[in-house]
């Protein structure tokens, strides 16, 4: 059966929706600077139009280029950054490998334990049988008591996730949260969690496509946008 095109009752045509939203999720630029960039091709949009694509296309983006990811390492890097939502602290987990790819991210009010846990149980089943070989954290010791109870979940009897808790081994991915924060620039603060999850969704899986960390991309921009249009093509 065909799938349904998500561009269906939209006025605008897909190049442009695409573009759009490529443009938002791809440099850091405000709903109004897309707006503009739109205008200075006689196309006349508005911010909130331009949201609700953002909204609707970043998590379509992310489910369709899922297929298409290099498998990751099976060496990972762990932490936690945060975020402004809805006025209020919120804490972005995040675990990238030791290429630099990204594995997964989740986005919670609190940071604990079971954040922790339900981050990395979230991780590793996505992944699913490619389960990491190492993880490394900072020195928090929430990592280390949530680690040996999933070594323990897989195998009672056998620690197959080793934990690396060296400060200066995880650069990697402290230099990743720096990153991702100039990408979102002033935009760091977002109304709602639904809101925050569908774009950090979308920025995430647009770096993924930027590094390169997905099969038969052809290098640079022009790589990008030839990626992306082939993904929705079929609707």
């Amino acid at each position: 059966m065909p799938r349904t095109s998500p561009f269906k009752h939209h006025r605008f045509p897909r190049d442009i929706i695409l573009c759009a939203v490529r443009w938002y999720l791809r440099y850091p630029l405000s709903y109004q600077d897309v707006v503009d960039l739109l205008e200075e091709r006689s196309i006349a949009v508005d911010r909130p139009t331009v949201y609700r694509w953002v909204q609707k296309f970043g998590p379509e983006l992310t489910k369709r280029a899922e297929t298409h990811l290099r498998r990751a390492s099976l060496d990972w890097h762990v932490d936690e950054t945060y975020i402004r939502v809805g006025g209020k602290w919120r804490y972005l987990w995040r675990a990238v490998d030791a290429n630099g790819q990204m594995i997964d991210f989740r986005l919670t009010a609190r940071r604990d334990a079971r954040a922790a846990k339900a981050f990395l149980n979230k991780a590793i089943e996505r992944v699913r049988l490619h389960r990491p070989v190492t993880i490394c954290t900072d020195k928090a010791p929430t990592y280390r008591r949530v680690i040996r109870e999933i070594n323990h979940r897989y195998d009672p009897h056998f620690d197959s996730i080793r934990h690396i808790d060296k400060k200066r081994r995880n650069n990697l991915i402290e230099s990743d949260h720096a990153a991702m924060k100039r990408l979102l620039g002033y935009r760091q603060s977002f109304r709602s969690l639904r809101s925050a999850k569908a774009t950090l969704s979308g920025i995430e899986t647009m770096r993924i496509i930027k590094r390169g960390h997905i099969h038969n991309r052809q290098p640079g921009v022009r790589g990008e946008i030839q990626f992306m249009n082939e993904l929705f093509e079929a609707g």
